[in-house]
This record gives C-alpha cells, sequence and structure tokens, in this order.
C-alpha cells in the first residue's frame, strides 16, 4: 500500500533542498542572462554613436553577442542543474562531445552557413539596415546571423537566405551611396544646354533644406553615354548618405522634368524613322501613298 504522506514528506524535504536550490540556479540564470543582455546592449551603444554606419554595425553584432551569451549562460544552467539531481556530469559532456560530432559530420549545410556567417560578420559585408542582394534576393537587411540573412524587399515580402547560399554580396549602402540617371533628350536639343540644366536643377535640390543633409556631393555629369533609338543618353550621378539615393533621385527627376517642360527641352517618345533607300546619282524611289476610301 502506497503510503502518502511518506511520499509528501520526501517531496517537501526535496523541495526544501535540492529543489530550493534549483529554483534558485534558475532564478539567478535569468538575473544573469537579462545583465548580462543589459550590459551588451549599453557597450555596444557607445561604439559611433553619432555615426550612422557605426551604428548599423553596433546593431548587428550586439543581436549576435546577445544570442552567444544567451545560449551560454543556458548551457551552464543546464549543466549545474544536471549536478544538482546527482547525475555525473563528466559522462554527460563525453556523450554530449560523441554526439555533436557525429551531429557535425550529419549537418554539414549547417556548418558550412555557421563557417560562411562568421566570416560575414567579421568582414563587415552586411549589416542591419543595409540595402543589399544576396543569392538573388534583394532588400533591406532586417537581421544577420551565423546561420542565415533575413531581408525585406520592397513589397514587404522577407527573404531568408543561409549564409553557405551566399557567394556574392552586393551592398548598396555601405559607407555612402549613388544613384547613376540616364536622361534622354531629343536629336535635335544642346546637349551642353540639357547638362548645364541638370546641374542647374541638381544644385537648386541641394539648397532644399528636405533634402540638402542628405545629398554629400555636386552633380557629377559623365557626358554623353550613348546615342540610342529615339533619344541621346546623357549620363550623371550623384551621391548620397547611405539608403537616400532613390529619395534623392525621383525629386530630381520630378524636378528635372518640369524643368524640362519649361525650357522646352524634348524628352522623345519612342520613334521609327523609315528609309526607303537611294540611288547613287541621289535619286530615291517614288512612294506610292494609297488612301482607302472608307465607303468602298
Amino acid at each position: 500500500m502506497i503510503n502518502w504522506q511518506d511520499i509528501l514528506d520526501v517531496t517537501i524535504a526535496w523541495l526544501q533542498t535540492t529543489g530550493l536550490r534549483i529554483g534558485l540556479i534558475l532564478v539567478g540564470g535569468f538575473i544573469v542572462m537579462r545583465i548580462v543582455r543589459w550590459i551588451i546592449i549599453g557597450l555596444f551603444r557607445r561604439i559611433d554613436h553619432d555615426d550612422s554606419e557605426g551604428r548599423k554595425r553596433a546593431e548587428t553584432l550586439s543581436g549576435l553577442a546577445r544570442t552567444a551569451a544567451s545560449v551560454a549562460i543556458l548551457i551552464v544552467l543546464f549543466v549545474t542543474i544536471l549536478g544538482e539531481l546527482g547525475v555525473a556530469i563528466g559522462p554527460v559532456l563525453a556523450t554530449a562531445g560523441v554526439a555533436g560530432l557525429a551531429i557535425g559530420f550529419g549537418a554539414q549545410q549547417l556548418v558550412a552557413d555557421v563557417i560562411s556567417g562568421f566570416f560575414i560578420l567579421l568582414e563587415d559585408q552586411v549589416r542591419v539596415g543595409d540595402v543589399v542582394n544576396v543569392a538573388g534576393k534583394g532588400g533591406l537587411v532586417e537581421k544577420v546571423g551565423l546561420r542565415s540573412v533575413v531581408l525585406r524587399d520592397l513589397a514587404g515580402n522577407v527573404h531568408y537566405v543561409r549564409n553557405s547560399q551566399i557567394d556574392v554580396v552586393t551592398n548598396m549602402t555601405k559607407d555612402y551611396s549613388r544613384f547613376v540617371f540616364d536622361i534622354g533628350v531629343s536629336y535635335r536639343e544642346d546637349v551642353d544646354q540639357v547638362m548645364a540644366v541638370a546641374k542647374e536643377v541638381h544644385d537648386a535640390l541641394r539648397q532644399d533644406p528636405e533634402f540638402s543633409a542628405d545629398i554629400i556631393d555636386d552633380l557629377e555629369v559623365l557626358g554623353v553615354d550613348q546615342f540610342a533609338n529615339s533619344a541621346v543618353i546623357i549620363k550623371a550621378r550623384t551621391k548620397t548618405k547611405p539608403i537616400q539615393q532613390w529619395r534623392v533621385a525621383r525629386e530630381f527627376n520630378r524636378r528635372l522634368k518640369y524643368r524640362f517642360d519649361e525650357l522646352g527641352i524634348e524628352i522623345p517618345f519612342p520613334h521609327q524613322t523609315i528609309y526607303f533607300g537611294q540611288d547613287k546619282d541621289g535619286s530615291a524611289p517614288p512612294v506610292r501613298v494609297q488612301r482607302n476610301d472608307p465607303g468602298e
């Protein structure tokens, strides 16, 4: 027959000794985890606090450091609780080492992800807040970890890209950004005038308090880039603070369109010229134009 009184006495005694110690270990571990996370956040906030690039790098490394610290504390708590429960820690650690080795062989892809992620962070290739193209996906970096990079594109779609799949990183917002303009005008226009007007519009934009803080340098006009089918293409570029190039470019294009309209500078529609050929003596073959009567 089960003696419930003895079971109750043993349970109370266990709770007053081992159970109490385990509870204190869990509470202490939770407090230590919170303190460590607070210290990490405080330390990284002091790194280049006034520099946007420094803040992005600090935020990226801070998230990784908090995760690593949490995992380390949880492992220590687990091992300590096993010791309180009377479990021999040595054999457990040896078994965990063998199991970890076996898992490592079976999870080579995961190991490759972690190694690639380590070098991505070490070389400062990608940071939270950057706009990048990786593995055929582009967007704003929301999280950088040892296993994957999380991107959110313009439509709001979230892409999870494993680090081992990243062989080329195109970072469009590292230190500064540029936007390249292809300005197409009609063949009849004076290209020197067009280039002067583009600089004038960019200078006015740079004087605007709403955009002046984002534009770093004057408009760099590279010159006539190509003779397209319907237009002469003039290439220029502007330099802005990171991630501001699209905002500045949209406003520049809007103002340039209005200025072209004021001056009568034509932005041509696509058109096609028909050439009927010419004899060596300079004469051209006749062209028959037939008019169809709707009434016929």
